[in-house]
């Protein structure tokens, strides 16, 4: 029996250890990395100080770029895959061409993935199905230079998006799983003379893949720069530049930890280190030199320094600092520079201070994405984005979901912006806290197994991010879970960097965050946090307003909300660009591709749930941006009486840097302009008197503008930064309703369910079956409109719409839409204005009483009025109350006294500004949306007209304020349908014609979310009964 045992044990034994060994070293989260370098600060070193003060890479003769076309092979699953890829001998001739940095997938080689939550391979931590898995091998070749014989050389990956083994000469170096921070490698013993062969083989997924499902393109490879960097066998290798304040906020407090390394047959001796600080005109403040003592370590130096220039958004000073490290004779060994601010953070008084004032945080998300690189960073297309947030009010920018390349903290601290910096973790699919309930016990955030993973995000972060000034907040991760490692992880960044705070969504109001940063809150949880008088921490949205496709409505009512309490600090918008990979159709028309396109339509994708800007990938503004810029602005204007009041809420701008401008419209027109000063002190506010002239009879409006004086790096000189219109006067425009006089009565005369009419220069037959107009013209026959008005209650579904379920919630309008039926047709009795006719209509699957009138003036125009009235209250929500026509194509001149020049709806029109605007029609349709839905409108029109180049066509005039769209697409084109169906705007069918809605109003856009959220009530189409009237005239020139 004991023999049985013994063997059944040594079974045991041999199967647990077959077992481990049978464990993939990619599907092991206790693996980390192998041979990669501890995180440091991203820095490179030069070989002098002046060199390293250029801050360019290129300059310094200790740098050599890998970057450039490398060799590439790439198979379908981890089986397929070359073993020996690293080989020196191997040929690799018959491999294709890569360039490094890209993602292989937009580079033509697999698929790129689009998907939110969920996985793009099956859910089984931390174990990775293999039946597809790609596995991408590169090879290139490098020589070092000659000069470089007496120093270290490290291998740096800025990013590598994959489980990468990493091999020189055909040596094994390390491997690594994290990507968005650097992996280094010693790899000096590996060197030979001459040609060295660097290979690195890249799985697409791995265990760590399960920490990485942020919502964007899943995309592979070699992301970010590959360099090696030379070091002298003794040198800097890291080093903290701290840039504090006194309590006064007027002095700094200066301090640089150097940490020094010392390699093997190092022959350096008493080696020191300067650390010397300039003032932005390149004046030396302070400079101390030490000399590195027995033990290598770390060297401290500390400096105050009095009546120092403060860095803030608003006022981004910056010093320079060197550090160098010389040989006992003086001579540089090497050298390094950076930039650095005074700056203060704290929480005082449940507010975010920086230099002890509270920011309002104007903030976006921004992904790492360009249009045909995927996440590779790119130095232009990221000075546009904080050109455009800089000129469009926004200041303050979340790094979502993982640290990006060094060039966008670079930026911010030139420029001036607040930075959360975020670390490279999200595990949505696993579950999220605030979420609903999920499975704890098999949540890599609860488990010891994947604790060190986490940290090693975490700190990675910090380190290679803690020297920039622009960073105000870390953030732990997002949509990850609150286990006891992001406890650890909040109490070792606190100890490690007193200077900043931590900001954490999954911690709610637990302990382990420093804001309360929670995503999409509703309206009444905001009320609530900010009506309270007992909390300790600012109320900081990491994402609210989700501005997918046609969003951004009710953004004003956040700020609301926001302006009401001083611990209601503002937010992050999601998102600030769409994430479109730049594709084309057959015939070579461009679009914009999204989740399911570029083969992926077979594989997991959540569609276009990646268009989430306010611009496009090409960095095109939606016209959502207008309304941010002006509920961002930071100069608010009321009138206060007579009194212009200008209230300045910039924290160190005083308005005497803008010129100021006003407009005086009379109905739409401008009829007078002046200027006038506004020298108002930071955080108050002054009286101005403008002198204007007496209203009239008419409609005034009052503009007020805000324009720069002097051009910044950003913004040019003359740039408009805020505005603000008002009403003057208490005429309403719509007060006295005028009916077209002449002296000569309309004739008309009933042939069997023809009614034709004469009236002035205008003849016209109503088709009394079918209840409408079947021919409306002027005398000269010219026909203006092809097909006359009928009842419209449907709109082309935005992705808000798709969201809250409204194609199939509201559908029955739809079909009332198209299948409307005239019950009854009533020619009225004629007046001494003209002669009513009254068309009654059945509404399928609609209990209600719908009639529209046609009231033929005898100057032949035609007031038309369409009235609802609703038996059912369980009716749903009407999309849109209105009518649509179609016009010949030669009548696409449009003008009108409405909300302009860009489109706006009912919950987003504070940007646009009354006033007469012209247009081509063809310009009126938003094309930048990356799927077509709704779009064009203009909501409180007091009048239209679309005439042909001479003069002649059509004019519309409300007896209220209308809604209208002009466009050379139909709305049944725009809509899909019950799905999205995987429409481009290339899909569209653009006509001669003009597809002209006259509407009372349709339903917001709604903004809150795009997963279920409505429109505001006040924005919705949810009343028993609506009427509305307009008056179409004929135009002849």
């Amino acid at each position: 029996m004991k023999k049985t045992v013994l063997s059944l044990l040594s079974i045991l034994c041999l199967w647990g250890a077959t077992a481990q060994q049978a464990q993939n070293e990619w599907e092991n989260p206790e693996i980390i990395d192998r041979n990669k370098e501890e995180g440091r600060s991203a820095f490179v070193l030069y070989e002098s100080t002046q060199k390293a003060k250029t801050r360019e890479a290129t300059a310094s003769q200790l740098y050599k770029s890998l970057n450039g076309t490398w060799k590439f092979d790439i198979v379908k699953t981890p089986a397929e895959r070359p073993t020996d890829f690293y080989e020196v001998d191997l040929d690799d001739s018959a491999w294709s061409n890569i360039q490094v940095p890209s993602n292989w997938e937009t580079e033509g080689f697999d698929i790129p993935i689009y998907t939110n939550v969920s996985y793009p391979f099956p859910k089984n931590p931390p174990f990775i199905d293999d039946a597809y898995n790609p596995v991408g091998s590169y090879r290139t070749t490098f020589s070092v230079p000659e000069n470089w014989e007496d120093k270290e050389v490290l291998l740096s990956f800025g990013s590598i998006s994959g489980y990468a083994r990493i091999f020189v000469n055909g040596e094994e170096v390390g491997m690594t799983k994290a990507s968005k921070t650097p992996a280094e490698f010693n790899i000096t013993e590996f060197l030979e003379e001459g040609k060295n062969l660097l290979a690195v083989q890249v799985f697409r997924w791995h265990d760590g893949s399960y920490l990485e499902d942020q919502d964007f393109w899943r995309l592979s490879g070699i992301e970010r720069d590959v360099f090696l960097q030379a070091m002298p066998k003794t040198t800097i290798w890291d080093y903290k530049v701290v840039s504090d304040l006194t309590s006064d906020y007027k002095s700094g407090k200066f301090s640089a930890e150097v940490d020094l390394r010392t390699f093997e047959k190092s022959k350096i001796k008493k080696a020191r280190v300067e650390v010397a600080l300039f003032d932005a005109e390149d004046n030396l403040v302070f400079a101390e030199k030490k000399e590195v003592p027995k033990d290598r370590g770390t060297l401290s130096f500390e400096k105050s320094l009095p009546n120092i220039q403060l860095w803030s958004g608003e006022t981004p000073t910056l010093y320079t600092y060197t550090l160098a490290i010389e040989d006992k004779k003086g001579n540089p060994l090497a050298a390094t520079s950076g930039r650095t601010g005074f700056r203060k953070v704290e929480l005082k008084n449940a507010q975010l201070l920086v230099n002890g004032k509270a920011v309002t945080v104007h903030g976006v998300n921004l992904h790492e994405h360009h249009p045909d690189k995927g996440h590779v960073p790119d130095l232009e297309i990221t000075r546009k984005d904080f050109e455009l947030m800089a000129r469009n009010n926004i200041n303050a920018v979340r790094m979502s979901h993982y640290p990006h390349g060094q060039q966008v903290y670079d930026l911010a601290d030139e420029f001036g912006f607040y930075i959360v910096d975020e670390a490279n973790i999200e595990t949505h699919a696993m579950g999220a806290e605030w979420q609903g309930n999920f499975d704890k016990s098999k949540h890599p955030a609860y488990s010891e197994e994947w604790a060190a993973a986490h940290l090693d995000r975490i700190k990675r972060m910090y380190e290679m991010d803690k020297n920039h000034i622009s960073i105000i907040l870390w953030s732990m991760g997002n949509e990850c879970g609150n286990g006891p490692v992001f406890y650890d992880a909040y109490d070792w960044l606190k100890e490690t960097d007193p200077t900043r705070l931590v900001t954490f969504e999954q911690a709610g109001q637990n302990r382990n965050t420093d804001v309360v940063a929670p995503m999409y809150p509703g309206i009444k949880h905001m009320k609530e946090y900010a009506a309270r008088t007992d909390v300790t921490r600012p109320f900081i949205m990491c994402e609210y307003s989700h501005a997918m496709g046609n969003s951004s409505g009710n953004f004003r009512e956040y700020w609301d909300i926001i302006d009401s309490s001083p611990h209601m600090q503002g937010g992050f918008i999601w998102d600030w660009v769409d994430q479109g990979l730049r594709a084309e159709t057959e015939d070579g028309r461009e679009f914009w591709a999204y989740g399911g396109d570029l083969g992926g339509e077979d594989l997991q994708n959540d569609e276009n749930f990646n268009a989430n800007g306010l611009i496009t990938a090409d960095r095109e503004a939606h016209p959502s941006l207008a309304e941010v810029k002006k509920v961002y602005q930071n100069i608010d204007f009321t009138l206060a009486g007579s009194n212009l009041r200008v209230e300045n809420k910039y924290n160190y701008t005083n308005l005497e840097a803008f010129d100021f401008k006003w407009e005086l419209l009379e109905n739409g027109n401008v009829v007078k302009t002046g200027t006038f000063d506004a020298a108002v002190a930071p955080n108050s506010y002054k009286l101005i008197n403008l002198n204007l002239p007496q209203t009239a009879d008419a409609e005034y409006l009052l503009n007020v503008y805000a324009t720069t004086k002097a051009a910044t790096a950003l913004v040019p000189a003359g740039f408009e930064l805020a505005k603000e219109q008002f009403k003057l006067g208490e005429t309403d425009y719509f007060a006295e309703e005028t009916i077209s006089s002449t002296e000569t009565p309309l004739s008309f005369k009933k042939d069997g369910d023809q009614l034709r009419f004469t009236a002035s220069e205008v003849s016209g037959v109503f088709d009394l079956k079918k209840g409408k107009l079947s021919k409306y013209q002027l005398a000269d026959g010219s026909a203006v409109i092809a097909q006359f008005p009928q009842p419209y209650f449907w709109r082309a579904p935005t992705d808000n719409d798709f969201g809250n379920g409204m194609p199939g919630r509201l559908k029955a309008w739809k079909d009332a839409t198209a299948n409307a039926v005239v019950t009854k047709s009533q020619v009225g009795v004629q007046t001494k204005e003209g002669l009513p006719v009254l068309v009654t209509y059945q509404l399928p699957e609609i209990d209600a009483v719908y009639t529209v009138e046609y009231f033929i003036e005898n100057s032949g125009d035609i007031k038309v009025t369409a009235s609802i009235k609703i038996n059912d209250e369980k009716t749903p929500e009407i999309p849109r109350f209105g009518m649509r026509m179609v016009l010949n194509e030669d009548y696409d001149q449009l003008q009108y006294y409405g909300r302009g020049p860009w489109e706006n709806y009912s919950d987003r029109k504070e940007s646009a500004f009354l006033g007469v605007y012209q247009d081509d029609v063809k310009n009126q349709f938003t094309w930048t949306y990356i799927r077509p839905q709704e779009s064009g409108y203009h909501t409180d029109t007091r009048w239209l007209s679309l005439s042909d180049g001479n003069g002649n066509g059509l004019k519309v005039t409300g007896a209220q304020p209308l809604g209208f769209s002009a466009l050379h697409i139909s709305t049944e084109d725009l809509d899909p349908g019950a799905t999205k169906d995987q429409k481009h705007p290339t899909d569209l069918t653009v006509e001669d014609e003009v597809y002209l809605h006259i509407d009372l109003k349709q339903r917001g856009l709604g903004g809150l979310n795009s997963w279920g959220q409505y429109p505001f009530e006040q924005y919705r189409l949810e009343d028993q009964e609506y009427t509305y009237s307009y008056t179409l005239s004929l135009l002849n020139n």
